[in-house]
């Protein structure tokens, strides 16, 4: 099972030549040729994710209850239709209101949201819980508090689960810890395999290819998966790169048998 998560940059006319219009077919091709199971992206506007929808028909596009609406970035999940049935799911903002549209606290900069699925695979009935979401990049104390909300969600939670997104924050960081911690039973498949942390693990790279900040998108886990494969994907076209972010993909297997989801 490959899970991705892409921040895919918004689409913002400043950009010049890296505009979305002059790279959506990149972000397109990235994903046919990785072909994740699992797509988490970040940033995505109403008009990007149509474009996506349109171009990934082998994909559910969940959206479960959302409020559509031209000002938002929504993470968003997008799941083979081979491999996964959808079971559920919802998405909530990261506030002190989560059930309110755009909702936002501290000092956060902008609304920030956390959509799952609840999924069964098609060839073993096995059930599983993915998530995405993205944190604030200016709010220090919103990102901490993000970070708590969804780790008191992911302790109410039972089973298999899969967490990615673009937290905007180190490996090292409190919220980093906060979501890793014990009660959450989550670990960094990053981390699992051993790999450094260092320039070549940094994520951003601002359209230049050249790694920056740090090691901001993560995929984390429970323990009924082990992690084969995990690397950040730095694919260009003649030095032209599908997004800011490189995105950065992982491959799972199973721990357990249990047809339930459950070990």
């Amino acid at each position: 099972m490959r899970v991705m998560t892409f921040n895919i940059r918004f689409e913002n006319d400043r950009d010049g030549p890296n505009a979305w219009s002059l790279r959506r077919e990149m972000v397109i091709d990235s994903i046919k040729q990785y072909s994740p199971s699992i797509l988490g992206t970040q940033e995505g506007t109403c008009s990007q994710l149509d474009y996506l929808q349109d171009h990934l028909p082998d994909y559910y596009f969940h959206t479960p209850q959302r409020v559509f609406d031209d000002t938002c970035q929504y993470p968003t999940l997008f799941v083979r239709k081979d491999e996964f049935e959808v079971a559920g799911g919802a998405e909530f903002w990261l506030s002190k209101t989560p059930e309110v549209h755009r909702s936002m606290d501290w000092d956060s900069a902008f609304p920030r949201l956390i959509s799952y699925a609840k999924l069964r695979t098609v060839t073993t009935n096995r059930v599983l819980c993915v998530a995405v979401t993205h944190l604030d990049h200016i709010g220090n104390r919103a990102r901490y508090e993000q970070g708590k909300i969804i780790a008191a969600w992911l302790q109410r939670e039972s089973g298999p689960i899969v967490i990615m997104g673009d937290f905007n924050d180190s490996p090292d960081s409190t919220v980093h810890q906060v979501l890793i911690a014990p009660k959450t039973g989550l670990r960094d498949t990053w981390q699992i395999l051993g790999h450094k942390e260092d320039d070549n693990s940094f994520t951003y790279h601002g359209f230049q290819g050249i790694p920056q900040k740090t090691r901001m998108d993560w995929i984390l886990i429970s323990s009924h998966f082990r992690v084969t494969e995990g690397h950040i994907i730095v694919d260009h076209s003649a030095g032209r790169y599908p997004s800011d972010h490189f995105p950065y993909m992982a491959t799972l297997e199973w721990t357990s048998v249990h047809k339930s989801g459950k070990t």
